[in-house]
């Protein structure tokens, strides 16, 4: 587990010169701390970074004050939302620059007791045959963002491209040659558009819409996939932030459909909660069909984040219920999973 451990951290850290991309003078300008914005500068020479993380760099996210807590330019309180999604007039006009979206993390020891040996579909010829599967596997997610077009209508609406990568990886099975067991692609396209409202104590500040697909990329009997529209709603107060994800399946011919009842596994909406405590960040998911009794199906995934060292942090990561990948949208089941991650959700 060690070695692998190893192996992984060095595959995380060569992503650390990414952290240079997109960096302008004016992204420099901000930075209110003299030794940070003079790396900032020496960046744009040397196409490095050795002042900040590559979370930081890539979210241009603030550094922190004494006392621990973020802080923008001006000592003016940080909008998480606000940056992730470049909402604020600083912050505006970078079009095609690469942003982190979802986390980055590499799961070397991923179990569950109960693996999905005979993975089945209602659909005509999607009944998969019996595999022999380890419980214990490995797990990667990859996932970034770029926004295409601002401003699309008058001053506001901003359309974006997202990209998210699953695989789930049975490394400690040698006995056949160590396969990869699944891997999910999602791409989907968002129109995001500015808000700035309060409910409660909370400020709202996007709303957005858009088409997401998820698909394995597998032939017959093991195809999975759907097309849904999505919306968004997202609020933040302090170092909270909830995300809700209501969405309706896009209708396919019976011919062409690999999983007619998805929707009732892996449900028609999602909330989704994160909490940061200094460089630590802890995360809860919950998505439901929204039906009740026996044909109410959902799952719960929580999410832990501590640093490490530099920009790599630990991550430890629990799952509960339906559909942890696609090949297992209707299997129940139980994950732990330890590794380390590189990017979190801010």
């Amino acid at each position: 587990m060690r070695r692998i451990s190893r192996i992984f951290s060095s595959i995380l850290a060569g992503f650390v010169p990414l952290a240079a991309f997109g960096q302008s003078l004016d992204d420099c300008r901000l930075i209110a701390e003299d030794s940070r914005r003079l790396s900032c500068y020496d960046a744009l020479a040397t196409n490095t970074r050795p002042g900040l993380t590559l979370s930081e760099a890539l979210s241009h996210t603030p550094v922190e004050n004494a006392a621990g807590s973020l802080k923008a330019p001006g000592d003016a309180p940080v909008s998480l939302l606000a940056q992730a999604w470049e909402l604020d007039a600083g912050q505006r006009g970078h079009i095609l620059r690469v942003r982190p979206y979802k986390p980055v993390y590499v799961l070397p020891w991923f179990h569950t007791a109960s693996p999905n040996t005979s993975p089945s579909s209602p659909a005509a010829g999607h009944n998969g045959t019996a595999t022999d599967l380890s419980s214990d596997e490995a797990k990667f997610q990859f996932s970034l963002k770029a926004k295409l077009l601002e401003d699309i209508f008058g001053s506001n609406g901003d359309l974006w491209f997202g990209y998210t990568q699953t695989s789930r990886w049975q490394v400690y099975h040698a006995g056949r040659s160590r396969p990869f067991r699944e891997t999910n692609h999602e791409p989907e396209a968002m129109l995001v558009w500015r808000t700035d409202y309060s409910l409660g104590g909370w400020r709202g500040h996007y709303l957005s819409l858009g088409i997401n697909h998820q698909s394995n990329g597998r032939a017959l009997p093991l195809s999975r996939s759907w097309n849904r529209v999505m919306a968004t709603l997202a609020v933040e107060k302090d170092d909270w932030t909830i995300t809700f994800r209501p969405w309706w399946r896009i209708p396919e011919k019976t011919a062409q459909d690999d999983n007619p009842d998805i929707t009732n596994y892996l449900g028609r909406g999602d909330l989704q909660l994160v909490k940061l405590w200094g460089k630590q960040q802890f995360s809860v998911l919950l998505r439901h069909n929204l039906q009740g009794g026996r044909n109410g199906h959902g799952a719960l995934q929580v999410d832990y984040a501590f640093p490490l060292a530099g920009s790599l942090r630990g991550h430890l990561q629990w799952f509960s219920g339906y559909g942890e990948s696609l090949i297992d949208y209707n299997h129940r089941a139980n994950y732990y999973g330890v590794g380390l991650s590189l990017l979190e959700w801010y």
